[in-house]
């Protein structure tokens, strides 16, 4: 597990000696979509890893415009693993965005943003380091229908596991074995009908360097999640786009479909993006403190606060699309409420249980998979740097369960929450952006909530849904 390569030296080596035909350089966009282009073996040379490949920026979205589109990619050949799943043996290679204009790394590029708030850290003093460790929920479905048009529109997903499928003929026969809604944590075969797939899963993932610690299903319908061990902010980020990568294919190639959708399933639990977190300086954790609540030192308390002071524009990253905050809803483990707990998993930031001086953490447990991973770290870092700045205190600890707490109670007590909508989280970020400056510059922080507006809000609110038909057509 971990590094293949340690240099550009012995990339080479490792390409002869897995007899590699295709370098395949992969980038991230803003919405963390992976995006790659295939080199030939023999066309790749230690000149050309040094000074990057170029590529049209402005066919990416909200990147280049036309008269501003040639760019460079600049591979970091440390990340190079083999893909697992091509014909011919091919290698990726992780790459940063260089932008020949303003001769830096690229302002949009999100892998470059996550790196400029590891430096901050740095640079300000506090750390040297970070621990983060994402955890990515996803689901399994057999069949994925999607129609969008002027006068109708539907989806359907479908799964064996399901309990619309409870009257469904098979070809060998209808078992009846199912999780039901909210049943799915975590009965054996064959009620838990995923179990192949994901050790399949959890081998490859070990094949491209992750290190793999358990697989389960999860507590909705055709839901699972495999467990990974945690790595700085940029190896995290880099883990999730192999994670949700090896998966897909997996699943794909399995006659499966596998998305990290947040909300596929109506009434049931949906897709989440825990993230533990940490800041270390001299091998140290400067989250831990003996004997306090949690054990949490004051630094990782004020993390916290600063977090939720900023949540609202913070989500305009971490639960970036529409379909996010049908999730965040209570009495679905999505908690909206921000105030942090030891081990009460309907709080936004859970302390985990037990945790001696090395694992002591804080879990923040409303991010989704829509988020693109680096942003979305590099995002919560600096509110969290700005909180430990200004020693923001949070709300809490609150041990009760915040499901079951009335609005109106949650208003009197005034204990914040998160946005109720995407649009309410980018008028956000439009209004709060200071605490982000340091990293991300203005023009990327304009140019991102304009093409969330364009490409998530406004297209989503002017759409009818059927449950405005169901409610209102009789009017």
């Amino acid at each position: 597990m971990g590094k293949f390569v340690n240099n550009t030296e012995e990339f080479f080596k490792y390409c002869e000696e897995n007899e590699v035909k295709f370098v395949d350089f992969r980038f991230t966009d803003l919405k963390g979509m992976w995006h790659h282009l295939t080199y030939m073996m023999s066309a790749v040379s230690t000149e050309q890893l040094d000074n990057g490949m170029p590529f049209d920026g402005s066919s990416v979205d909200a990147w280049q415009p036309i008269n501003k589109s040639d760019m460079i990619l600049k591979p970091d050949v440390e990340t190079a693993f083999l893909d697992p799943f091509t014909a011919d043996s091919t290698i990726i290679v992780f790459c940063d965005v260089y932008d020949i204009y303003k001769g830096q790394m690229y302002e949009k590029c999100p892998r470059s943003i996550a790196k400029k708030a590891l430096e901050h850290l740095e640079e300000i003093g506090i750390g040297d380091s970070t621990a983060f460790g994402p955890e990515n929920e996803f689901f399994i479905f057999d069949d994925v229908k999607i129609k969008d048009e002027i006068n109708e529109s539907y989806y359907r997903v479908d799964s064996e596991e399901g309990c619309w499928s409870d009257a469904d003929d098979y070809e060998m026969g209808n078992m009846g074995h199912r999780p039901r809604t909210k049943g799915g944590y975590f009965p054996v075969q064959p009620t838990d009908s995923m179990v192949d797939l994901r050790a399949e899963m959890m081998q490859v993932l070990e094949q491209v360097g992750l290190e793999v610690i358990l697989g389960h299903h999860e507590v909705a319908q055709a839901q699972g999640e495999i467990g990974i061990v945690f790595g700085d902010l940029i190896e995290a980020a880099d883990n999730v786009q192999k994670y949700k990568y090896v998966c897909k294919m997996v699943a794909h190639l399995n006659g499966k479909s596998c998305t990290f959708m947040p909300k596929p399933l109506f009434g049931d639990n949906g897709n989440g993006m825990h993230v533990h977190q940490s800041i270390w300086k001299d091998g140290k954790n400067l989250f831990y403190k003996e004997g306090e609540y949690g054990n949490l030192s004051d630094m990782a308390r004020h993390y916290v606060g600063g977090i939720f002071k900023h949540a609202r524009a913070v989500a305009a990253f971490t639960n970036p699309s529409t379909n996010s905050y049908k999730r965040l809803i209570p009495g679905f483990e999505a908690p909206s409420i921000l105030t942090y707990s030891s081990q009460n998993r309907s709080a936004s930031c859970r302390v985990p249980y037990g945790a001696g001086e090395k694992a002591t953490r804080i879990e923040m447990r409303f991010p989704d998979s829509t988020a693109c991973p680096y942003l979305a770290f590099a995002a919560m870092l600096m509110a969290g740097l700005d909180g430990i700045a200004n020693k923001i205190e949070p709300i809490g600890p609150m041990d009760e369960d915040l499901f079951e707490m009335p609005l109106d109670e949650i208003r009197e007590r005034k204990i914040p929450q998160m946005p109720h909508t995407l649009r309410g989280s980018l008028e956000a970020l439009i209004r709060d952006n200071d605490f982000l400056k340091p990293v991300f510059t203005q023009d990327m922080i304009d140019t991102y909530q304009h093409y969330k507006f364009e490409t998530q809000v406004w297209p989503d609110e002017s759409r009818p849904t059927a449950f405005e038909f169901k409610s209102t057509y009789s009017c």
